[in-house]
């Protein structure tokens, strides 16, 4: 596996943004993965997320939004969001064409690829996954979120932890039901939205990582490509 690959990605209305490709010799696929609200794609968990998922055969294709690459705090409007996810997505392909494509995040991450799949944006992708979808603010529990959803035509993996305060599973799973075949939700128990465990749990953090690759790639893999 190599270190990563540095790249730039030019984004409709002059923003540039980098990117970082990590490509294992086995790799199967390239999930373009998009980072959460509070912090950007060197963020330890995504660090962390992409040695494995290169472990599991997937190589992953990170990239910052505008509003972290020119460190400022709050997050661009959904129209930038989902326009870098859209451009992120374009590079991939120029980049790695050989490789079928997955696309999601952390997160924010996760949703703003969903919205641009929604509108139709993310050309070739053939599945979405979302580590920790975050269904409403947090302890608010609300569904608003989530109904866009049913616009987007193509596979969908949530992973996501009892304990998260972005996502109560009394109002996830039905979602995921309404949306039947396209959904596929993958519970990490005693996990919370960083998907942090528990002792309880009977699992350290390290293997919850793993798992989430691993769960990723097993998922993938029987998509049709």
């Amino acid at each position: 596996m190599t270190a990563g690959e540095k790249l730039r990605i030019a984004v409709p209305g002059n923003a540039e943004v980098s990117a970082l490709l990590v490509r294992p010799p086995t790799a199967r696929w390239l999930l373009v993965l998009g980072h959460g609200a509070g912090a950007g794609m060197a963020h330890p968990f995504l660090e962390k997320l992409a040695k494995e998922l290169a472990e599991a055969g997937v190589a992953t294709f990170r990239y910052q939004f505008p509003y972290i690459e020119e460190r400022r705090r709050v997050p661009d409007k959904p129209e930038v969001l989902m326009a870098t996810v859209a451009a992120a997505v374009e590079r991939a392909v120029e980049t790695t064409p050989e490789l079928p494509l997955l696309a999601g995040g952390k997160s924010m991450g996760g949703r703003m690829t969903s919205q641009a799949a929604a509108q139709g944006l993310l050309g070739p992708v053939k599945g979405l996954v979302f580590f920790g979808f975050p269904l409403h603010p947090p302890n608010r529990p609300g569904t608003k979120r989530a109904e866009h959803l049913a616009k987007v035509n193509m596979p969908m993996l949530f992973l996501q932890g009892t304990r998260d305060t972005l996502a109560d599973l009394a109002l996830l799973r039905p979602v995921c039901e309404q949306l039947g075949p396209h959904a596929t939700l993958h519970i990490i128990q005693e996990g919370d939205h960083s998907f942090h465990v528990l002792k309880k749990a009977g699992k350290t953090d390290a293997e919850i990582m793993k798992e989430l690759a691993e769960t990723t790639a097993c998922w993938a893999n029987r998509l049709n490509t």
